[in-house]
């Protein structure tokens, strides 16, 4: 088939924008609708929606809504309590890190909201805490022991 019009194609890399736009473009070449939905593997449905939404208002038409998902089970009040306790008890005295199971006990002794441990790694990222940390140190080790052992090996 013979091009009718050609279009111009806004530069994606996301993959199920670029099928939508492929199918426009094919739209645009001649082909049918349900051509269309053979040639992409797709339903004639989905080719029929893509088509009138790029008709009704253009490429813009055819992005991706974000999903929302369930709504949090915390406030933003909740939630800056919760960076405020992490950030302040993120190395614990007696030595060691907090974890994501202390950080579990507290959200659920403090708001009664049970999150899975998978979750409150999910929630320290939406909180901007970067998850990465050094190696704990023990309470009772001697910096200046250390450096002396370090001299005296060299």
């Amino acid at each position: 088939m013979n091009n009718i019009s050609k279009i111009k194609i806004p530069y994606t890399n996301n993959a199920s924008l670029k099928l939508r736009y492929l199918a426009v473009q094919k739209f645009h070449d001649g082909h049918s609708r349900t051509s269309i939905a053979k040639i992409l593997n797709v339903s004639r449905r989905l080719v029929n929606e893509w088509i009138t939404k790029y008709l009704s208002g253009g490429f813009d038409a055819l992005a991706l809504k974000q999903a929302t998902g369930q709504p949090s089970r915390l406030s933003n009040e909740q939630k800056a309590q919760l960076k405020e306790y992490v950030i302040s008890h993120a190395v614990k005295a007696q030595g060691g890190r907090l974890m994501g199971k202390d950080i579990q006990k507290y959200i659920q002794d403090t708001f009664n909201v049970n999150y899975c441990v998978r979750n409150i790694y999910r929630l320290m990222k939406e909180l901007g805490i970067v998850w990465i940390t050094s190696r704990s140190k023990h309470p009772k080790q001697d910096l200046a022991a250390q450096e002396a052992f370090k001299k005296n090996c060299n």
